[in-house]
């Protein structure tokens, strides 16, 4: 039993070398072999029953690193650090490069903002629910339904903002040709 509760959380690190394995496929088939070829390793090592790949699980930001170049170019060698939670095997980045640490800052941000964005839609809708025109005089109740309507504008006022946010991210300044410049300053 003392051994099974051992292996049950175990942590390792792993420098994969996937270049003999992508080289025996065509080029556009690298990747997914890259993938495939992980995942072997891992099976292998960290000794999941029967080599079942599906046990195995490959984080988002560690897929993102062996796509980012596409399909014909995945990296050579990729830091790997597997923890392995009962049946199930969960690998991830060792080490992440900035790029990602910015994105995934920037998904954490957008998560928080969605809370909020909820939360402040429950208050609203549980305000509402709650108040009982019987109880309250007319007034009391204008005021309320006021107030509701000022929650809810602000709220949508913020999604758009957020949604004009992402938009403009989106887009960068197209390069005008010489003409619309011409035109632009007369």
């Amino acid at each position: 039993m003392a051994n099974k509760n051992k292996q049950d959380n175990v942590e390792r690190e792993y420098i994969i070398n996937l270049r003999r394995e992508i080289l025996k496929v065509p080029r556009y088939r690298r990747t997914p072999k890259a993938v495939k070829a992980i995942k072997q390793f891992i099976a292998k090592h960290m000794r999941v029953e029967d080599r079942d790949l599906r046990k195995i699980k490959l984080d988002r930001w560690l897929n993102h690193e062996l796509w980012h170049r596409g399909i014909q170019n995945p990296p050579t060698k990729i830091k790997v650090k597997v923890k392995k939670e009962g049946e199930n095997i969960i690998a991830k980045l060792a080490e992440i490069p900035e790029i990602l640490k910015f994105r995934i800052a920037r998904d954490e941000k957008l998560k928080e903002s969605a809370e909020k964005i909820k939360k402040a839609k429950k208050l609203v809708s549980q305000e509402k629910v709650e108040e009982k025109p019987e109880d309250k005089t007319e007034e009391k109740v204008e005021e309320k339904e006021k107030e509701a309507a000022v929650k809810e504008t602000e709220i949508k006022h913020a999604d758009l903002q957020a949604k004009e946010q992402k938009h403009v991210e989106k887009m960068k300044p197209a390069k005008t040709p010489k003409i619309q410049r011409k035109a632009l300053q007369k």
